[in-house]
């Protein structure tokens, strides 16, 4: 029919053009946000575009969601504006007759986003959490920039070394400012090479000295030492067990039922319930008068967006802290939603057939 096709082509048109747009912002401001994050030493700088590509599709479901519903709003506002709708109001086409082309253009985002927020997201957060941990995980002597003064990674030991070798585990005129509760130590020497022992990581020191002072008597003590061997500060991996719950499978948050874990899946459904009802919104919402001059719909619309989200993080919070349950959360948040989509559309198509009505008078009364 030339009603759904044109409505959906029109649809398409806005909902490219404004992924493109909210994808284009969104990456540049957390490309910025990694940067900083790898010029901090949190990440490393050959990760960065892997983690950006871990976040982008962290963040896929909410723009992809915010596209489509912009765009339904968008393109029924331009309808009302350029009078289309009341054409096709008219004729006899009421706005519930709106919600089937748009529900067909709308399943397979809809579908990609259950997907993205039930299967993708939990993955990509393990993978995020896995290039910091391996990150931090290195040697302290491989994190340190040649040249320049570096804390380790738990900020026990300040380092410097010049290193003009391509092998990361080699230093050449090493120093070492160590800190402890009772002692302060001063390490130099003359080359380090990083070892391994068993699981763990150790700087074997060349051709250096030590200086020791005991912080609570004032002694101070001198060594020399042609070989000296400290370890690297090596982390442990965590284990499965250890990671967050955004970082879990959806199963495994559904078999192990605790209220963190009822908490995520309340975000994660919420994320493809959320898309679902804003769709529905969106045609009630779109409404507009196309004699005014200015039309704030638009700005409504995103309003209204950013407070559904808003409820939805709202209620993870209320079902990890354990003050609602997952089912009341999920009636509550997004039962109420729906119902409110539901009744804006009888009320909008309400109104239109009253208008239409009245106009279909005034036209009979008019004498010929």
């Amino acid at each position: 029919m030339l009603f759904d096709s044109t409505l959906r082509r029109d649809l398409a048109r806005n909902f490219g053009a404004t992924l493109v747009v909210i994808l284009t912002i969104v990456l540049t401001m957390m490309l910025i946000r990694t940067l900083g994050q790898a010029a901090g030493g949190q990440v490393a700088p050959q990760d960065v575009v892997l983690l950006l590509g871990y976040v982008a599709l962290g963040h896929l479901p909410t723009m992809l969601a915010l596209s489509l519903f912009i765009a339904v709003v968008a393109t029924l506002t331009r309808m009302y504006r350029e009078s289309e709708m009341t054409i096709w109001f008219a004729s006899g086409v009421g706005l519930t007759r709106f919600v089937r082309p748009v529900l067909r253009l709308a399943w397979p985002v809809l579908l990609v986003i259950g997907v993205l927020a039930l299967f993708v997201w939990p993955w990509q957060n393990q993978r995020g959490v896995e290039l910091k941990e391996r990150f931090e995980r290195r040697s302290d002597l491989s994190r340190v920039a040649p040249g320049q003064f570096q804390t380790s990674s738990d900020g026990t030991r300040v380092f410097f070394i010049e290193r003009d070798t391509s092998d990361a585990r080699i230093g050449k005129n090493v120093f070492i400012l160590s800190t402890q509760p009772n002692a302060e130590s001063v390490t130099s020497a003359r080359s380090g090479r990083i070892e391994l022992v068993g699981d763990d990581r150790f700087l074997q020191l060349s051709r250096g000295q030590q200086n020791e002072e005991n912080l609570k008597t004032g002694e101070k003590t001198l060594a020399r030492f042609e070989g000296y061997s400290a370890r690297a500060g090596e982390r442990v991996i965590s284990s499965m067990d250890n990671l967050p719950p955004k970082a879990r499978t959806s199963l495994d948050l559904l078999l192990q039922p605790t209220p963190r874990h009822q908490g995520e899946l309340v975000w994660r459904l919420g994320l493809l319930l959320g898309a679902a009802n804003m769709v529905l919104l969106g045609i009630g919402l779109s409404a507009s008068n196309p004699r005014r001059a200015s039309n704030w719909n638009l700005l409504f619309a995103l309003l209204t967006f950013a407070i559904y989200y808003n409820v939805i993080n709202l209620s993870q919070a209320w079902v990890a802290g354990g003050r609602i349950g997952m089912g009341s959360a999920l009636l509550l948040a997004h039962g109420g939603a729906f119902v409110i989509a539901l009744a804006l559309l009888w009320w909008r198509d309400d109104a239109n057939r009253r208008g239409s009505w009245r106009a279909r008078l005034a036209a009979r009364a008019v004498p010929a």
